[in-house]
């Protein structure tokens, strides 16, 4: 196996940044199928939520030279997405590789694989999405590996420069030309949802309200 280091993708625009970092990734869930990474990736760190520009990483195996490697390239809301390539046994991110994310300004990382030293990832501050700790380390073995190449992250294509979205629920990744839409549309319903939730609570029926009851009793009226 040998080596790919392609360019650095274009960082999202500023406007849109900010506006993923207000989304939910739940509630885009109402509408997009697209880019959701499988639920077992989870934050590390409760309480972490982050949005940024998808820098992609495949990694192989027990190798993690490149990893090492390609940590100076990562800029401020960037977020590293690990391909591990299968491997859910090896963690390629502990103590020493947080520090040195965490020193470059990267806003965090998605590893569709394992990490370790828990203790010491709190300590930094880094927000991790992965498939939770492991006591088995990758290692320098020079074995190769690819960077900014499209890759998968827990079911989910993610491409270089696409916009990535991570909390309490799990980690989106979207192109930037689709993002922008369902992020103003999921914010819409953020923005309702005080509003819905109150007339629940005085008495209004949800099937009513969402149309489900009257799906059923259509259907039911048609078998009759």
């Amino acid at each position: 196996m040998s080596y790919k280091v392609a360019s650095m993708p274009a960082q999202i625009e500023s406007s849109l940044l900010e506006k993923a970092q207000r989304v939910e990734t739940a509630t885009i869930g109402h509408k997009r199928h697209l880019g959701f990474m499988d639920p077992a990736i989870q934050a590390i760190l409760p309480g972490r939520r982050i949005a940024g520009t998808a820098v992609t990483l495949a990694l192989p195996g027990q190798d993690s030279t490149l990893l090492h490697h390609v940590i100076q390239f990562l800029r401020p809301n960037d977020i590293l997405v690990i391909d591990r390539l299968g491997d859910h046994k090896h963690a390629c991110l502990g103590g020493g590789v947080a520090c040195a994310i965490k020193a470059s300004g990267c806003a965090g990382v998605v590893i569709d694989g394992t990490c370790t030293d828990v203790p010491e990832i709190e300590q930094y501050d880094l927000p991790v999405w992965c498939r939770g700790p492991s006591p088995v380390t990758t290692r320098l073995y020079n074995i190769g590996g690819a960077f900014n190449v499209d890759i998968a992250c827990g079911g989910a294509v993610v491409h270089p420069g696409d916009v990535v979205v991570c909390d309490f629920s799990g980690a989106l990744a979207m192109p930037p030309d689709e993002a922008g839409a369902d992020i103003d549309w999921a914010l819409g319903k953020q923005a309702s949802e005080p509003a819905s939730h109150k007339e629940l609570q005085g008495g209004e029926l949800l099937g009513a309200k969402t149309g489900a009851s009257a799906m059923v009793e259509a259907k039911m009226k048609a078998q009759q």
